[in-house]
């Protein structure tokens, strides 16, 4: 059982603290009333560890471990699930292929720990043919992967959780929230007094927990993509740990990370995911789909 989520005041507002998808997980509540947000701080992580229960690939009897075990057979899904998987199908579009839900088995030869082991080619050859969602057959409710292939929505998972929360939050309560899991976000509604949340964005290239920016965000969703804990170091080339799924290995000329601010956490996520994906052309697809970003490179 995940520990218990533990409140405690602001300056004016509650501050709310649980783990959830292996992040630090944080709720910024406006209220006068600590009873209020102590449900809305359960509310929010109660969500975060069902949508983690659910869709978790590394956890058993769930969705995906039923998936990713059927041995070529076709199992149906549910509703919640075929979104997710008919969204990663549109970014697999979006992306000519980059972002792929397959992808997951190259976790089993890529251990990105900062170190200057890199895998065998022979091993990433070898687990690239379990990589390709254009081998899936997929219908919009069935789903039939080939033998040993699997899915795994850790590309899209966390901002989804952000976005359920924060609209189960808002159907309740009138209070402007902020739900952060691991740096990703979005705010419920403005706040009083045409205040505005004070989200800080890491830059890349400093010592971890140190801001560059400060971005003062009073509707939509934050969100980053990037390599700053995840790479590995061999002979000074940096190998960031988005993998490009039709050669195995780690995306050439990505940026270090990528901020977007956007209408919601999957929307600020898509676009920072995809523009990791281009590589060298990150900026030039980031100003083309005119939205607040910031780039590290």
């Amino acid at each position: 059982m995940p520990a218990a989520p533990e409140l405690r005041k602001g300056d004016d507002h509650w501050v709310g603290c649980f783990d959830a998808m292996a992040s630090p997980c944080e709720v910024l509540i406006e209220s006068d009333h600590r009873r209020d947000a102590e449900r809305i701080l359960s509310m929010v992580a109660s969500e975060a560890w069902r949508i983690e229960r659910k869709f978790s690939r590394y956890l058993p009897d769930n969705i995906v471990h039923a998936i990713n075990h059927t041995d070529g057979c076709a199992i149906d899904v549910d509703q919640e699930t075929a979104r997710l998987i008919q969204f990663a199908d549109e970014l697999h579009g979006l992306s000519d292929g980059r972002f792929d839900i397959t992808s997951g088995v190259l976790g089993r030869v890529w251990k990105f720990d900062c170190s200057d082991k890199l895998p065998d080619a022979a091993a990433v050859e070898s687990a690239l043919k379990l990589v390709g969602w254009h081998r899936v057959q997929w219908n919009g409710h069935r789903i039939r992967l080939e033998p040993g292939m699997q899915i795994d929505f850790g590309g899209i998972g966390k901002e989804y959780a952000v976005d359920r929360a924060a609209q189960l939050v808002s159907e309740e309560f009138a209070a402007s929230v902020l739900v952060n899991f691991g740096g990703d976000l979005v705010t419920t509604r403005p706040r009083r007094n045409l205040k505005a949340w004070r989200v800080g964005i890491e830059e890349a290239t400093l010592p971890e927990h140190t801001a560059s920016r400060l971005v003062r965000l009073s509707a939509g969703g934050l969100s980053t993509s990037g390599d700053s804990k995840r790479y590995l170091l061999k002979d000074g080339v940096r190998y960031g740990h988005i993998l490009n799924p039709t050669t195995g290995w780690p995306i050439e000329g990505a940026p270090r990370s990528v901020t977007v601010a956007a209408g919601s956490c999957v929307q600020a996520g898509m676009i920072s995911t995809l523009a990791m994906l281009e590589g060298e052309e990150a900026e030039t697809f980031l100003e083309a789909q005119d939205v607040r970003h910031w780039i590290s490179r």
